[in-house]
């Protein structure tokens, strides 16, 4: 009987010379200008910011693009990493709970461009690491989310196996790199919390860790290849029983999860989505403002009830995952986006007084479809009397409500346009979508 983790590496290798269609080829290029955009204003910003300017990174070929330099790829993948996964519009994959943008794309392009890999490589590696770990994702959710936070933890098994491939390993290479990153991946919940940095320091571990194993099993170094699935392996030390297989591999061979990706429109958690997607169509269909709010009832699933019933959060950190904190800010400010998480927009009394109007519970029939499903019912009543409900099936963004790429594309600028100079952010563009090289170096705007 074959591990998951030879299954996870026979797909893997696939992708090293399978015909990519133009479908699969334009999915990986709107996720690489997903990951730029939710990057780029992550290096303003601690904790980026901080590592950047500590001892970490040494010379070498791969862009930090915090310090606009060129450091070692371990140094560049986890700084890069944990910049991405700041401002909170890095990408999902929902059928996982998990943003594998973030630490794949980091490592992969970290290590490929140190080694001068083919643009070509590069596309295919992200393909094999998204698979990998979104993949594992599916394995091991909801339960595992309930202590580990995923994007830290599958977050070093997608970074493993694309770099493996980037670094020229085989089947039998790429299962060793995943063996090898199971000993490596860590993140717990905890950390989440409060005035923490290490939430974004996940996914940078995650890269690094990634990276680590890979090089590990490119040098011949191998890993127990039921280390994810067997009785003491990592499912059963992290996840309900030895995780749900039968749903991580769920059509492997028809699809792969880059075509199947989330892109966030709003910067704050996810759970959050739908229940701000309700009342948009509401405050769009009804024309309400936020002085003229009663009350409003969130009903979600497990985690929107768990992770984001913060009535009263004090820092940025907080407010992304409250969702007392996001819908007032959706009301006061038009919008949950970087300018939400502002210091005055934190203080904005405005958005206070609205928050205790909101509270959130947990639905039981929305929670049975958790994590394929992400939906929510709104039950808003007006000061005068008047009351509506609105049922959410799914959030905008997701792969059965996609944004258009005229949205990507104004996500990617209004996120970059305050950190590029416009003939920049226009290159970059340029070289995602119609270059055959690899995204390198860029120069920020003075004084960022």
């Amino acid at each position: 009987m074959t591990t998951a983790i030879e299954n996870l590496a026979d797909l893997a290798a696939g992708w090293l010379d399978a015909p990519l269609s133009d479908t699969l080829r334009d999915a990986v290029h709107c996720a690489t200008l997903d990951w730029f955009a939710t990057t780029l204003p992550g290096t303003l910003q601690t904790p980026a910011t901080l590592l950047a300017a500590g001892g970490l990174a040494r010379g070498g070929k791969a862009w930090c693009y915090t310090s606009e330099r060129w450091v070692d790829p371990r140094s560049a993948a986890f700084i890069n990493a944990a910049a991405s996964h700041t401002v909170e519009f890095d990408d999902i994959f929902r059928d996982g709970g998990y943003h594998p943008g973030s630490p794949t794309f980091a490592a992969a392009l970290a290590v490929a461009q140190d080694i001068g890999a083919s643009r070509e490589a590069f596309d295919r590696a992200v393909i094999g690491g998204y698979e990998v770990g979104c993949r594992i994702a599916m394995a091991l959710q909801p339960s595992h989310y309930e202590f580990w936070h995923i994007t830290g933890t599958v977050g070093t098994f997608g970074a493993a196996a694309a770099v493996a491939m980037l670094l020229g390993c085989d089947r039998n290479g790429i299962a060793n790199a995943i063996a090898i990153a199971a000993s490596f991946a860590g993140g717990v919940q905890q950390n989440l919390q409060g005035e923490s940095m290490v939430k974004a320091m996940h996914p940078g571990h995650a890269a690094d860790a990634g990276v680590l194993a890979a090089y590990a099993a490119a040098s011949g170094a191998t890993g127990a290849w039921d280390s994810l699935d067997g009785p003491k392996g990592y499912a059963a030390a992290t996840s309900a029983g030895t995780g749900n297989w039968d749903a991580a591999f769920d059509g492997a061979g028809e699809w792969t999860p880059i075509t199947r990706m989330t892109v966030k429109i709003h910067g704050c958690c996810g759970h959050i989505f739908p229940a701000l997607d309700a009342l948009e169509a509401l405050r769009s269909q009804h024309g309400f403002g936020p002085d003229d709010i009663e009350a409003i009832r969130i009903e979600g699933y497990g985690p929107t009830k768990d992770i984001c019933d913060r009535p009263d959060p004090k820092v940025a950190q907080e407010a992304r995952f409250s969702a007392q904190y996001c819908l007032s800010a959706l009301m006061v400010l038009g919008g949950v986006r970087l300018a939400a998480f502002a210091p005055e927009a934190l203080s904005n009394p405005d958005i206070r007084t609205l928050m205790p109007r909101i509270t959130v519970e947990r639905a039981e029939d929305l929670a049975a479809e958790y994590p394929r499903k992400r939906m929510a019912r709104l039950h808003l009543t007006l000061k005068d009397g008047r009351s509506w409900m609105h049922f959410q099936p799914s959030r905008r963004g997701d792969p059965d409500n996609p944004i258009s790429r005229t949205d990507l594309q104004a996500k990617y600028e209004e996120l970059v346009g305050p950190v590029l100079p416009q003939a920049e952010l226009e290159r970059l563009r340029k070289t995602i979508f119609d270059g055959s090289d690899l995204p390198d170096a860029v120069t920020k705007k003075p004084n960022k």
